[in-house]
């Protein structure tokens, strides 16, 4: 049997009907698969996006921190400088208590020894001083009353 040209052309429109059937579910699932990519595309963009900024951000945290561990150098420099000023400190003043403890107060005590010693006799002759201010006061008056009566005999 021969086919002719009427029957090949029925047999390849039912087989073109079969396969558009077929296909079509392939074709939506396709066409579904390229949403779905083209969403993720977006996604993606998105989250390098986030991921940029976030580098950004990283970079701008480094660059910090870099300055403040900087400032901290600084800062441990000065604290040397500073600990190095308190020792020189505490050697001069050791060396100051040793003065005072071996010079100053030893004259101040000699210079307190001679001042209570004076303010001693001077509070024990106080009351003698009193009376020899009186005696010195009557001395005077009798000596201005003979001087006068020396006048008056002469």
């Amino acid at each position: 049997m021969a086919l002719t040209n009427e029957d090949l052309l029925a047999i390849s429109e039912i087989m073109d009907a079969k396969l558009k059937s077929e296909l079509r579910p392939l074709r939506n699932d396709m066409q579904e698969v390229k949403d779905e990519l083209h969403i993720v595309k977006g996604e993606i963009q998105v989250i390098k996006s986030d991921v940029k900024a976030m580098n950004d951000g990283i970079q701008v945290i480094k660059s910090d921190m870099k300055v403040m561990n900087d400032e901290i150098q600084v800062m441990k420099g000065d604290m040397k400088v500073m600990n190095d000023e308190i020792q020189v400190m505490k050697g001069e003043l050791r060396h100051v208590k040793l003065y005072q403890e071996n010079v100053i107060v030893p004259r101040l005590d000699t210079i307190e020894s001679c001042y209570t010693g004076t303010y001693q006799r001077y509070q024990n002759q106080a009351d003698r001083m009193e009376a020899a201010y009186d005696d010195i006061d009557l001395l005077k008056k009798v000596a201005a009353e003979h001087s006068e009566k020396l006048q008056k005999l002469a």
